[in-house]
């Protein structure tokens, strides 16, 4: 990999890091709301119904070199008909009455306050049985894997040495602030996805470049020895007729 594209995934490495910072701060806020033995909370706030439809949001590929990724998006869309969507990526087309949002991956940063509206009026409301992503994951340079991965229903975990007891001074409904958090949460779990996307793209991209670098190596290559075979033909043909013609001087 060459040394601009290993910039490019470390950055988008980095901001992902950055985001995980913000989202591991936000898990301890809510944990330390849910399991607080103080706070009387409505536990149905985050229960969705399971007869609910999912809300499914695809990240794919703006840019070339990625056709097999986006075709796999593209496939897992068209089977996906009775869900709600979200389309993040240019070269994905499929479009269908279902789909909430269809953005460029370039303009995501623009388009997030439409997203995190879409996400705290699904959490308010209990639109969804589940809000899920689906993208390219980057776990490193040699491992890239097509995942789909739960947002909603969130799973947090008690932890074990945390007693919970903490006194609260709130100055608002608890549940509206939960539902505040739990989405903040979420849209931050986007950005993360989003950022981990954009190092699988630039590997991708590295990759295939490469490989057509080296395949066009190989055309030259072949075609410099397919003229070296010609230039040898004509040399020697050229020699067999001077012979030829030599002889039939001498011959005369």
């Amino acid at each position: 990999m060459n040394f601009h594209s290993l910039l490019r995934v470390d950055k988008s490495r980095r901001l992902a890091e950055q985001y995980f910072d913000t989202e591991r701060e936000l898990t301890k806020m809510i944990n330390g709301i849910v399991y607080n033995r103080n706070l009387v909370l409505d536990k149905k706030t985050l229960v969705p119904n399971p007869k609910k439809p999912k809300l499914n949001i695809y990240i794919g590929n703006d840019y070339g070199f990625c056709g097999n990724f986006n075709s796999a998006i593209t496939e897992s869309l068209k089977k996906d008909q009775d869900n709600f969507k979200i389309i993040i990526g240019k070269k994905i087309l499929y479009r269908d009455d279902k789909t909430i949002l269809a953005i460029n991956k370039e303009d995501f940063k623009d388009n997030l306050p439409k997203i995190e509206q879409i996400i705290y009026d699904a959490i308010r409301n209990m639109s969804y049985s589940e809000i899920n992503v689906i993208y390219n994951h980057y776990y490193s340079v040699n491992n890239l894997s097509f995942v789909k991965a739960c947002l909603f229903p969130v799973e947090f975990k008690e932890e074990e040495n945390n007693n919970y007891t903490e006194d609260f001074v709130i100055e608002t409904d608890i549940n509206e602030m939960l539902v505040n958090l739990v989405s903040l949460y979420i849209c931050y779990e986007i950005r993360i996805r989003e950022a981990n996307s954009n190092a699988s793209e630039n590997v991708m991209r590295e990759g295939v470049t490469r490989e057509s670098l080296k395949k066009i190596d190989e055309i030259e290559t072949e075609t410099k020895r397919v003229v070296r075979k010609q230039n040898k033909y004509h040399t020697f043909k050229k020699n067999i007729e001077n012979y030829q013609r030599r002889n039939f001087s001498g011959n005369r």
